[in-house]
C-alpha cells in the first residue's frame, strides 16, 4: 500500500505562482508512475502531469506546457508541481496520484491505484 498527502493548494492572482507536494509513504518501492491530476467544478478529472519515477520522463498537458513544472525527490519520496504564471481556468482540486505499472500502460486517471485526498488551487483574475 502507498499513501499520498497532498500540500501547498492556496490562492494566487492570476500571473501568480504555487508549488504542490505530495509526500509519498508506504511500499513506495513499488511506484513506477506518479502524476498530478485537476478536477474543475463540473468537469472530468484531467492529467496535469505525470513522471517516471525511475528515470525522470515527463510529459505534460498542453493547457501547462511551459507553465508547470513536474519534479521529484527521491531520497524524500516527494512529489512537486511548480505552478507560473497562473491562470483563472487552472482553478480547481488538484490531487497526486501513483501507481506500479509504468506510465506507458496508464492512459487515463482510472488506471492509477492510489491517490491523495487532494489540496484546492484557486486563482483569481
Amino acid at each position: 500500500q502507498v499513501q499520498l498527502v497532498e500540500s501547498g493548494g492556496g490562492s494566487a492572482q492570476a500571473g501568480g505562482s504555487l508549488r504542490l507536494s505530495c509526500a509519498a509513504s508506504g511500499y513506495t518501492q513499488s511506484i513506477y508512475c506518479m502524476g498530478w491530476f485537476r478536477q474543475a467544478l463540473g468537469n472530468e478529472r484531467e492529467r496535469v502531469a505525470r513522471i517516471t519515477p525511475a528515470g525522470g520522463a515527463t510529459l505534460y498537458a498542453d493547457s501547462v506546457k511551459g507553465r508547470f513544472t513536474i519534479s521529484q525527490d527521491s531520497a524524500k519520496s516527494t512529489l512537486y508541481l511548480q505552478m507560473n504564471s497562473l491562470k483563472p481556468e487552472d482553478t480547481g482540486m488538484y490531487y497526486c496520484a501513483a501507481d506500479p505499472q509504468y506510465c506507458y500502460y496508464l492512459s487515463s486517471s482510472a488506471d492509477f491505484a492510489y491517490w491523495g485526498q487532494g489540496t484546492q488551487v484557486t486563482v483569481s483574475s
